[in-house]
């Protein structure tokens, strides 16, 4: 029986699904038509040329070359470049996901609210008597963490059979979004509810995305939609027959990704009428009773009761009974985004971690983060990085104004944070690839100059989004939070070069 715990691993099938559910985020979808409608279709398409896929193959080049490393990213980028270098780089790329389990761990109970009562109730939460929905949010937060980490900890096989539940009703919304915009098409005669223009393509319909800078600010948004995908650089070791199934499933996965964005956006105007439905007051409020202000956080859920109510007008149902399938429909929206989003923390609960403590030096941390359970997990490590998110959430939902302004400056601090990275491991690959001594199972940049030239527009691409978002607040007035999002990489840069400097004094002592 141990054998068999010892031995199990990731299939290609499985470690789609992991991709899939760590980088896929369906309210990109309804979030990106809100924004710019069919022209953000353009920008997620280019986004995914510029950036995710010659991304993608670089990582599957590199996981190919080093599959029995422990370390993911890090690895990788001390073969390529040097130990200092990776540690900077994964440093910052980790600290960022502490934010990401704080704002997930709060957030993720709006879908689930919407799975029980159709809408978001959960300001007016309350349990052991305290009134402050934030505080409510707060409490459950922290239970979701304990309990994250307790699941965890007890092996891969557990995150394997979340992630794929989690993977599978993402999908199937997706299939949803699909065939019923497929469905309503049809009912209605091949009439589109949002019309097909030239320039619909290229303009947007929101007032708020029609001059160059509001565009450049949607650019950042296409490319933090395809976040997430070195996560799974830690996961190499775990994976069945690596060499292989490792870079053919960053492969498709980057693709079907890619492509799945594209469809969707456009498969939303099939039923989304942009000035019917996202105009706050408009048709749709006053066909359907609601007067929730049209949101980043809300609009999904107000996409999808849109499609079930259209699907219902389409199929000649009364209007009580479209507006209910409507409400149904955003029922399964957030029990679907639930599981996905669940999928996603045990993936990230964990690998990232993993990346960064198995794949350093052992003399960085203390000795007791290297020890492992009975299923080969990190397991006192993972309490502590447990233990900080719990102190975060606590410090924001008791800590009253002061706390939330003190949130606000972490998350901008970690904005830029959560891509540099993508810059480390793109510079890393030009090292990997004059490294001859290396060995490349797995070769898809095969001359020299495409290869430089692919790193380049990788790097072009996400510095460009630094720059921007970095700016982008001092433009509009808020000059603090881009002062925070310069003072966020350079902290956690000065932190990373302070630990890797006393691990060398410390190794040059003995």
């Amino acid at each position: 029986m141990t054998e068999k715990k010892k031995t199990s691993k990731l299939t290609l099938g499985a470690l789609i699904l992991m991709i899939f559910t760590s980088v896929f985020g369906f309210t990109n979808i309804p979030r990106a038509f809100y924004l710019m409608g069919y022209a953000s279709i353009f920008w997620y398409v280019l986004a995914a040329v510029t950036f995710f896929i010659p991304y993608a193959f670089m990582l599957g080049e590199m996981g190919a070359a080093f599959g029995e490393a422990k370390g993911g990213i890090y690895s990788w980028m001390e073969r390529a470049v040097n130990p200092k270098f990776a540690f900077v780089g994964t440093f910052m790329w980790f600290a960022s996901y502490i934010i990401w389990m704080v704002n997930v761990g709060n957030g993720i109970w709006i879908p689930l609210s919407n799975a029980i009562f159709g809408v978001d109730k959960t300001q007016s939460w309350s349990i052991f008597g305290l009134t402050n929905g934030v505080q409510t949010l707060g409490i459950l937060a922290i239970i979701w963490i304990i309990v994250i980490t307790f699941v965890t900890s007890k092996g891969l096989d557990k995150i394997k059979k979340i992630t794929s539940i989690g993977g599978s009703a993402i999908t199937l919304i997706n299939v949803l979004l699909f065939l019923g915009g497929l469905l309503i098409l049809v009912l209605n005669k091949g009439v589109m509810a949002q019309p097909i223009t030239t320039h619909a393509f290229f303009q947007s319909p929101n007032q708020s995305y029609t001059s160059m800078i509001q565009v450049f600010s949607f650019v950042v948004f296409a490319i933090f939609a395809y976040g997430g995908l070195e996560v799974v650089g830690g996961l190499v070791d775990e994976t069945e027959n690596a060499k292989v199934n490792f870079p053919k499933g960053l492969a498709i996965s980057a693709i079907v990704i890619a492509v799945g964005y594209a469809i969707g956006i456009f498969m939303m105007g099939t039923f989304t009428n942009w000035d019917f439905v996202f105009k706050n007051g408009g048709g749709f409020a006053k066909a359907t009773g609601s007067n929730a202000t049209v949101t980043l956080g809300n609009v999904a859920y107000i996409a999808m009761n849109n499609m079930g109510y259209q699907l219902g007008l389409a199929m000649h149902l009364s209007e009580h009974v479209a507006i209910q399938v409507g409400i149904w429909l955003s029922r399964y929206m957030g029990i679907s985004m639930f599981l996905a989003l669940t999928g996603a923390f045990f993936t990230l609960i964990f690998s990232p971690l993993k990346t960064i403590i198995e794949g350093t030096p052992a003399q960085l941390w203390p000795k007791s983060f290297a020890k492992k359970n009975a299923h080969n997990m990190p397991v006192n490590a993972m309490k502590v990085q447990a233990a900080i998110v719990i102190v975060i959430i606590a410090f924001v939902a008791f800590g009253g104004k002061s706390a939330a302004k003190f949130f606000d400056i972490l998350t901008a601090m970690t904005n830029v944070s959560m891509t540099l990275p993508y810059m480390f491991v793109a510079y890393a690959f030009f090292g990997f690839k004059k490294d001859d001594s290396i060995e490349k199972p797995f070769t898809i940049y095969k001359g020299k100059t495409f290869y430089k030239f692919c790193v380049c527009m990788v790097m072009f691409t996400v510095g460009f989004a630094n720059v921007f978002t970095v700016i982008q607040p001092a433009i509009d007035g808020n000059l603090s939070q881009t002062i925070w999002s310069i003072a966020g990489p350079a902290f956690f840069t000065v932190v990373a070069l302070v630990m890797f400097n006393r691990y060398e004094k410390k190794m040059n002592l003995k």
